[in-house]
C-alpha cells in the first residue's frame, strides 16, 4: 500500500490512550513508507497523527474544505495540502488518494467518513479495506451494532466480516496487505436472492 487515510477526532478525547494511539499510528505508517492521508487540520488527534508521521519522516497529505481552513487551523507543515470547496469534495479526494481507510477514536465526523467509505466498498465504488483501530475497546459497542444489522438482515455478513478490527495498527496493516474484498452488493449472490424472493 502506498497511502492510507486515517479518520479521527479534531479533539484529543478524555483519555491519554487515544493520543498515544494516534501518535503510534502516524509513526507506524511513516516507518512502513506509507503516506498518511487525513483531514488536514492541526488540532486534536488529527494534528497528533500528522505530527507523528512527519516527525518520523513520513509523507502527509491533508485535504480540507476552504471554510474549515481557519476553523480547524489547517496544518502548516504538511507534505501536501489540498484545499477543496466542500466536505463532499474532501471525502471524494481522500478516497481517491488512499489505498485503505482506518478510523481511530473520534466523533460523528469520524463515523460519517468511515461509514461512507465502507458503504462505497459494499457498492463496488472501490474495493479498498476499511478498519477500526479499536483502542481500549472504543468501538466495541459500535461493532456490536454493526453485527446486529447483519443479524437482522440489513447488512450482508460478508460486509460486516470484511471490516478489519484490531487494537494494533501493525495488525491492521498486516491484514490490509492480505485483504481480499468481499463481492460487492448486487453481485451474483444478491441477484439470486432477488430471484428467490420474486
Amino acid at each position: 500500500m502506498n497511502s492510507i487515510a486515517i479518520f479521527c477526532g479534531s479533539a484529543l478525547g478524555s483519555d491519554p490512550v487515544y493520543l498515544q494511539a494516534a501518535q503510534l499510528a502516524g509513526k507506524t505508517l511513516a516507518q512502513h513508507g506509507i503516506a498518511l492521508v487525513y483531514g488536514g487540520g492541526r488540532s486534536g488527534l488529527m494534528g497528533m497523527v500528522a505530527d507523528s508521521a512527519l516527525q518520523a519522516g513520513g509523507k502527509v497529505i491533508g485535504v480540507i474544505p476552504k471554510q474549515l481552513v481557519d476553523r480547524e487551523l489547517a496544518h502548516p507543515h504538511l507534505t501536501e495540502l489540498h484545499v477543496v470547496e466542500n466536505m463532499h469534495q474532501r471525502k471524494t479526494l481522500m478516497s481517491e488518494l488512499s489505498d485503505g481507510f482506518i478510523a481511530i477514536p473520534g466523533g460523528a465526523g469520524t463515523l460519517e467518513e468511515i461509514f461512507e467509505q465502507w458503504t462505497w466498498a459494499q457498492l463496488g465504488i472501490h474495493l479498498k479495506p476499511c478498519a477500526f483501530l479499536n483502542t481500549a475497546g472504543f468501538y466495541d459497542d459500535l461493532l456490536k451494532f454493526v453485527q446486529m444489522t447483519a443479524d437482522k438482515g440489513f447488512t450482508h455478513q460478508r460486509f460486516s466480516s470484511g471490516l478489519v478490527v484490531s487494537e494494533s495498527i501493525e495488525e491492521i496493516l498486516a491484514q490490509f496487505k492480505d485483504y481480499q474484498p468481499p463481492q460487492p452488493k448486487w453481485g451474483i449472490a444478491d441477484q439470486q436472492d432477488l430471484v428467490k424472493q420474486a
